[in-house]
């Protein structure tokens, strides 16, 4: 209503007022910087440039790299020996001139003069199991490591080169100058690690039952680092825990096995006609056409077959890949393997799965069907998937690569699985299946910025995961209404945010130097950008904006600050104090009421009013004035006045300035009058969402947008002017925001019993 919004601006000024008066007679203070939280984040930003945009998109300069490989592997599978020969071929499309180049070589981490376990603490507990004792004091460390033979030009000349630990300068004949190109090759081999026993990303699983091994196999051969506008080479070392950053290139490999293994990997499979039999051929046409239900390539009765006994023979399987950063496959002579259609837009895409025995009855039943889903469900979210195929693999490990990732997830031997079991599985492959998007086609820097892979595809798994559950309610156990994801919701990432400030990093922290990686790097970025998403943007915003981040920066190398802006460019919302609240701080949420103040309108007259009429020049008795409960008069108030209706000189006011429109806004007048305070013990800035209860029954929302605290970050009061009693007010009724203590959010404030006194009234029942 105009005339009471007019009353409240009186009686805000006559506070201003009176605050400035009180104001000058203070002793100064010291002036300060701008500590505000809505400040914009021009000194955390790079100043935009030719190579990247202030709106978040490439510049009209932007450039990356490219490197080719053309590769012969042989898997020695009697003493679990890679052996690998590569041609490089590297484009330089950066306006800089090149005098080396620099090759990662990731298998180096776990070498026998390995840095990476010296930089943990550890210590001797006074009691531990006898396998860890074996393993920390008694076993001899594995023997890994890349063992490199030669690298030449391709003339067979020896090029100077430098092994830094897990990077290898080579040094170039002549400097290689922009568009141009240099090849040159490598020879290795390293033994591969058991990693079900050792660890890491790729390696093998042993079964002593039937002395067999799967493969699974990545980080394999020396790899060329990334160089590009934000950093020169980057060159960070590789000590276990942060990831990658590669070049886009093409991929030409041939990996040569024992005849009777199954092997797959990143790209097509150009002699398929010369590995499969002529049954398998036939189910594969067949699997192309089926889109409900996987179609059996290689069953269990073979693979079981097949597993009893090895073959002396060797066979190479040939794949070839484009636009592709990286390069894994799976190899095992005790593989089922299976696969189905999925239609994306006008093609069709292979979901793939290969998996033992010993994954069974799960992943025959989910496996495929949670890769096809998240195919889904990725490519609404961003741009439709690009490769012709993506395949999960069964391993005691969950990690990604360029259309192949392997995934835990086992029953037990005789074939019994918990709901556990069941959901991990399922969401571990939505997860890794899901990082062909982030970082394998957005290719964002691993190393450095763990969370921009990490953090957006644990957030896509969350939508990927709810929409499993509609694609297949039969997954869900009967006690689960919805998928039970652990990562997305605010309310799961609470405990984190309000825990022990010694223990937490920011999200912009290198993944390495983290405290709680899985909350820094997975869980709390999720959580972010759902916020964003349900609460702060809105869905519409959000996923159209999500999605021109994802075609902006397909196939290229974007950087925090990218995604930050083209969020913002695309929305029309200003998000700094988003970003820097949530990413480059450890602050936390926590808003609660403070106080609620009831008042009545009365028509006496007060000392405030008189003042005020002054100073306008006003007739004392043409203003409004309100009685805050239990002030002397306040009863008297509630009963003979009640509204503003009621007031002769409101009413003359309204016909003497308004027009008969007008006043026909004025049907129903508030008869109940509240000022709410609320304060914010919280370091974050959030929305504040109010539920509000009526006398009869009813409730009410109400959001006040982020930016009312942008004049005073400790406490806010909203005046609330209602036709209806307020018998209650709760915050954040939903948990939408990761509020770490709700018991400051409800007026009348809610007496809960602790924990104890639950504990008796258990025993007393």
């Amino acid at each position: 209503m105009k005339i009471f919004k007019f009353f409240l601006c009186a009686l805000l000024l006559t506070s201003f007022s009176t605050y400035a008066q009180d104001d000058e007679k203070a002793e100064r203070q010291q002036g300060h910087t701008n500590e505000n939280k809505f400040k914009q984040l021009y000194e955390e930003f790079s100043t935009p440039n030719v190579f990247r945009t202030g709106s978040g998109a490439p510049g009209p300069g932007y450039y990356q790299q490219q490197a080719d490989y053309k590769m012969d592997i042989e898997i020695d599978d009697d003493n679990a020996k890679l052996h690998g020969d590569e041609t490089i071929t590297y484009t330089n499309n950066s306006p800089d001139d090149l005098n080396y180049l620099w090759v990662q070589l990731d298998q180096n981490m776990r070498a026998r003069d390995s840095k990476t376990p010296l930089i943990s603490s550890s210590g001797i507990s006074p009691a531990t199991v006898s396998s860890r004792a074996v393993k920390s004091y008694l076993k001899e460390s594995f023997d890994g490591g890349f063992n490199i033979e030669h690298v030449k030009d391709v003339s067979g000349k020896d090029l100077p080169h430098t092994i830094n630990r897990t990077m290898m300068r080579v040094e170039l004949p002549k400097v290689l100058k922009s568009g141009e190109k240099f090849s040159f090759q490598i020879k290795w081999w390293y033994n591969i690690n058991d990693h079900v026993k050792d660890g890491g990303r790729s390696g093998y699983e042993y079964f002593e039952e039937n002395d067999n091994r799967i493969y699974v196999m990545a980080q394999f051969y020396p790899r060329m680092a990334v160089y590009n506008d934000v950093e020169g080479w980057q060159n960070s070392q590789f000590w276990g825990r942060d990831e990658f950053a590669l070049p886009f290139g093409n991929f030409d490999v041939n990996i040569t096995v024992p005849a009777d293994h199954i092997l797959d990997g990143t790209g097509y499979l150009v002699n398929r006609e010369d590995v499969f039999t002529k049954d398998m051929m036939k189910r594969f046409n067949k699997a192309k056409k089926s889109y409900d239900e996987p179609v059996m390539i290689v069953t269990q009765a073979e693979a079981e077959i097949t597993e009893k006994s090895k073959s002396k023979k060797k066979k190479t399987w040939k794949l070839s890949a484009q636009m592709v950063r990286d390069f894994g496959f799976a190899t095992s002579r005790k593989f089922l393997w299976d696969m189905m259609a999925v239609k994306l837009g006008e093609k069709d895409v292979m979901a793939v799965s290969l998996y033992s025995k010993e994954g069974n009855p799960l992943w025959e039943q989910w496996s495929t069907k949670s890769v096809a889903s998240t195919l889904r469900t990725y490519s609404r979210m961003t741009f439709d998937y690009p490769y012709h195929k993506a395949i999960s693999v069964h391993a005691p490990m969950g990690m990604e690569y360029p259309m192949i990732c392997y995934n835990f997830g086992r029953p037990d031997k005789d074939g019994n699985y918990s709901d556990r079991t069941k959901y991990g599985m399922i969401s571990v492959i939505i997860h890794e299946v899901g990082h062909n998007w982030f970082p394998m086609i957005v290719n964002s820097d691993e190393r450095q910025w763990t969370w921009m892979d990490e953090g957006l595809n644990t957030f896509s798994q969350y939508i990927a995961e709810q929409d499993f559950a509609e694609w297949y309610p039969a997954a869900l156990s009967p006690s689960d209404k919805a998928y039970p994801s652990r990562r997305g919701p605010a309310k799961n990432i609470v405990r984190y945010m309000g825990g022990n400030q010694d223990f937490i990093a920011p999200i912009m922290t290198k993944g390495l130097n983290t405290y709680q990686f899985g909350n820094n790097a997975y869980g709390k970025p999720a959580t972010a950008l759902n916020i964003l998403r349900e609460t702060i943007m809105g869905h519409d915003l959000f996923d159209y904006s999500f999605k021109e981040y994802a075609n902006r920066w397909k196939f290229k190398h974007p950087t925090p600050e990218d995604f930050f802006r083209t969020m913002e460019d695309a929305s029309a919302v200003d998000l700094d104090w988003f970003w820097r609240g949530w990413f480059y701080t450890t602050d936390y949420t926590d808003i609660g009421i403070k106080e609620v103040k009831r008042f009545a309108v009365t028509g006496t007259p007060n000392d405030n009013g008189k003042r005020l009429a002054e100073q306008y020049n006003r007739d004392p008795s043409s203003l409004v004035y309100f009685i805050e409960e239990g002030a002397e008069g306040y009863d008297d108030a509630i009963k003979s006045a009640g509204t503003i209706d009621n007031l002769p000189t409101v009413k003359e006011y309204i016909m003497d300035n308004f027009s008969p429109k007008e006043q026909k806004e004025f049907k129903t007048a508030p008869q109940y009058f509240y000022e709410v305070t609320f304060e914010k013990p919280g370091g974050l800035v959030m929305p504040i969402i109010v539920e509000f209860t009526y006398a009869d029954g009813t409730k009410k929302r109400e959001t006040y947008p982020v930016q009312i605290w942008r004049l005073n970050d400790k406490q806010v009061s909203k005046a609330i002017a209602s036709d209806k009693e307020i018998v209650s007010i709760a915050l954040d009724p939903d948990l939408e925001t990761a509020d770490v203590d709700t018991t400051n959010n409800a007026w009348p404030k809610e007496v809960k019993d602790s924990d104890f006194d639950k504990f008796k009234n258990k025993l007393r029942d």
